[in-house]
């Protein structure tokens, strides 16, 4: 069995069926209590995903009326005997396994690749960013509306995806592959114009590769965003780099690192301590 909520909402059973569930708070509230299985989720937490500040007088009662709808609906597509949605104060809890949700599994791939860079196995880092992308189907719940508890929840996969793929790009430098890897680098730096450290690590590849000209042009392109879009200037770091390029020939250009200078993604604490492998 899997709760998928990275893309839209679905439940894969053990033999590969998909169910979405169509009533969206059923949706709602399955979520916010797969995000911290096994753990007692509060009755005004879910009141709140569910209503926000507009909850009806009667929404314990409502509330109540959902779990019903929902155990019924597990019972149905897992196993009559199924008994997931667990009442206990202050509120309710999902009794599955953290590797039954995608989203829970997508942080441990990436707090896994952290680790094996961290520890110099760039190889090891590599296949648990590789498994970690393969879940990513696309914008999480994107087929669910979602109010406070969850909206948090988004912002924190979606800065962890950004750290992933900052890992992939140092994995990638690390294994002697930046210019294989320039396609992707080109892709990231389209999908997020804003993000200094993406552009560096284009810039830093091109020179290295010999590609002088397109590295001026990849700089020039990132100071007319950043001036166009929030008034503001490339990096001191970035600008030594688009000097170092203008006055030597040399191809040894010394790759950007989350951490030195410019838009250092930093991602929300990690669930649970760093994990050897």
């Amino acid at each position: 069995m899997q709760f998928n909520l990275i893309g839209p909402f679905e439940i894969v059973t053990d033999d590969g069926q998909s169910c979405a569930p169509r009533a969206p708070k059923i949706c709602q509230m399955l979520a916010v209590l797969a995000l911290q299985p096994r753990e007692a989720v509060a009755t005004d937490a879910l009141i709140r995903e569910l209503w926000g500040e507009e909850a009806p007088n009667n929404a314990i009662r409502t509330l109540q009326t959902h779990v019903y709808h929902a155990r019924k609906m597990l019972e149905e597509i897992l196993s009559p005997t199924a008994e997931l949605v667990v009442t206990q104060a202050p509120g309710y809890r999902l009794d599955i396994n953290d590797d039954e949700v995608d989203a829970l599994v997508f942080e441990q791939f990436v707090r896994r690749a952290q680790w094996d860079l961290a520890q110099g196995s760039p190889e090891r880092a590599a296949d648990h960013l590789t498994r970690a992308q393969q879940l990513w189907r696309g914008p999480v719940l994107s087929n669910v509306p979602v109010k406070g508890v969850l909206t948090g929840r988004i912002a924190h996969l979606q800065e962890l995806r950004i750290r992933a793929l900052e890992l992939r790009v140092e994995t990638e430098t690390r294994l002697g592959r930046s210019r294989e890897f320039l396609p992707e680098l080109r892709t990231l730096v389209n999908d997020h114009p804003l993000h200094e450290w993406f552009h560096g690590q284009l810039i830093t590849a091109l020179h290295r590769a010999g590609r002088r000209g397109e590295a001026l042009q990849a700089y020039q392109s990132l100071y007319h965003i950043l001036r166009n879009e929030l008034g503001l200037e490339p990096s001191e770091e970035l600008q030594r780099l688009q000097a170092e390029i203008l006055h030597t020939t040399d191809r040894t250009a010394v790759p950007l690192r989350p951490g030195k200078g410019f838009a250092a993604r930093s991602t929300a604490p990690l669930r649970g301590s760093a994990v050897a492998s």
